[in-house]
């Protein structure tokens, strides 16, 4: 006797179901589905709550947290350019961890129940219902709890007066790349730049999903051999 195929329920809590779905679960998830109104996760109200953040959340709660490590490394000494500089150090550090968490993490292929069901709650929740507008940024809980070993791994490498601002300025590449990354999806852009960038988030969503993994910029797309070549075919037109 042949298995069934299991089939989600749109209509029912997803995060239980699609672990169900075994090797199957890699094909449903990179079907997206265009709606601004984004499926309900959990029975729970609760955990149904905290899956769920407006974007403007972002900068209202880290910003002021930036402002006190940068603050931190200014009275220990160091100097406005030297703030600058190590401010500027920890957003270009983040803008390698976007991609190698993307690359890397976010789009790992898995078949098992709980894989599914993690990767969904991670990352394969927002390739299927690309356009919810409350899921497309980091909820501050999590983020929260994923500062502290990040903090420690600075703390580790820089010196004690050096890890506040570098840290802030990590956190703030953090900050950047959520509004951004909302802004690709909603925001309607008109200069050449963003209009740039929204076209090629949006070729990784609709298009070439194992390609274009940075969202606030394509460098390290570039330098790692991961940039669409529909993309740079189009603008040698």
């Amino acid at each position: 006797m042949v298995a069934q195929e299991f089939t989600v329920d749109l209509n029912k809590p997803l995060v239980f179901q699609v672990g169900h779905l075994g090797e199957a679960y890699q094909d449903w998830v990179h079907q997206p589905i265009v709606s601004k109104e984004g499926p309900r996760f959990f029975e729970s109200d609760f955990w149904e709550f905290l899956t769920r953040t407006v974007w403007w959340a972002i900068p209202t709660i880290w910003l002021p947290v930036v402002c006190w490590c940068i603050s931190m490394s200014i009275r220990m000494g160091h100097t406005l350019p030297q703030i600058a500089l190590m401010v500027g150090f920890g957003i270009f550090v983040w803008t390698f961890l976007e991609y190698i968490l993307h690359r890397f993490l976010f789009h790992i292929e898995t078949k098992s129940y709980w894989g599914n069901t993690i990767h969904y709650l991670l990352h394969g929740c927002h390739h299927k219902h690309p356009m919810d507008g409350l899921r497309l940024v980091f909820p501050p809980a999590a983020a929260a709890v994923l500062c502290i070993p990040f903090w420690n791994l600075v703390k580790l490498l820089a010196t004690p007066s050096t890890t506040p601002a570098v840290f802030g300025g990590g956190l703030l590449g953090y900050v950047m790349y959520d509004v951004t990354h909302y802004y690709l999806h909603h925001g309607q852009p008109t200069k050449q730049i963003p209009k740039s960038l929204k076209k090629y988030h949006l070729n990784h969503h609709f298009r070439i999903q194992n390609k274009g993994f940075g969202i606030t910029s394509a460098f390290w797309d570039r330098v790692f051999g991961t940039f669409p070549q529909r993309i740079a075919a189009e603008k040698t037109r």
